[in-house]
């Protein structure tokens, strides 16, 4: 009874924990330029002096869902998006350099350039720094140029370049602030093949029907483990039973 039930309690806890990332990825699915989460889970046989017959459930490697989501027209000049693949390096919280998806940009007050989460973007030179009353300008190639509005038509500035990397995806680390980082730590070289779409934006590639299909998958399973649980505990109450009679 009790290997039952250990077997079908390992089941049932990797079922919520799949539960908990698609419930993720479907909270998700309007943010720009988020990146599906998938879990993967493998059995492991059970090694012991009796039959082979058991196996647990054991995390495997958690991965993500790097595929392209769909690009919509803004028409705002602080807006891209990434073509194909890529990503923009941006400054995280700790001052690390991190990458993202997310296109939507902002200039804060003092003027930096920013993501619309409040991160710092990377330029060829640093931060690129906006000077006021200006009309900004993004490029295919990241070029970040501002025309005064005090003159009509004003010459063109050049501020800086974005940096635009396209590492390897398989050293890709999804951290707790929903920003990726190069597994050994290192920045990423800048890719100048990384194209640009301004005034335009990319989804999420989170697909909402194949979510939801995929939580009333989940939540049968978790019942068919509820219910082997249940069958063990009424083995158990049998079983007593006849003893107690013996």
């Amino acid at each position: 009874m009790d290997r039952l039930v250990y077997t079908a309690m390992t089941g049932a806890r990797h079922v919520m924990e799949q539960q908990a990332t698609v419930s993720n990825n479907l909270a998700n699915a309007t943010t720009t330029g988020f990146r599906a989460q998938l879990d993967a889970f493998r059995a492991v046989p059970v090694v012991s002096e009796g039959l082979p017959t058991r196996a647990f459930v054991v995390d495997s490697t958690v991965g993500t869902d790097f595929r392209s989501g769909p690009i919509e027209t803004t028409g705002r000049p602080l807006d891209v998006a990434i073509r194909d693949t890529g990503f923009l390096a941006v400054q995280s919280a700790d001052g690390s350099e991190a990458y993202t998806r997310n296109g939507s940009f902002k200039i804060n007050e003092n003027g930096i350039l920013q993501t619309s989460s409040g991160q710092t973007l990377i330029g060829d030179g640093g931060p690129i720094a906006v000077p006021p009353d200006t009309k900004i300008a993004i490029a295919s190639d990241g070029t970040v140029s501002v025309v005064n509005d005090n003159y009509a038509p004003g010459p063109s500035n050049t501020l800086g370049r974005l940096k635009l990397v396209n590492p390897d995806t398989k050293n890709l680390l999804r951290g707790d602030d929903g920003l990726f980082r190069q597994a050994d730590g290192t920045p990423a070289e800048n890719d100048p093949n990384v194209r640009l779409v301004d005034g335009a934006l990319e989804g999420s590639n989170v697909n909402p029907v194949d979510s939801m299909v995929n939580m009333i998958g989940l939540a049968r399973q978790f019942e068919m483990q509820m219910s082997l649980m249940k069958n063990a505990e009424n083995n158990a109450a049998k079983a007593t039973q006849i003893l107690a009679l013996s």
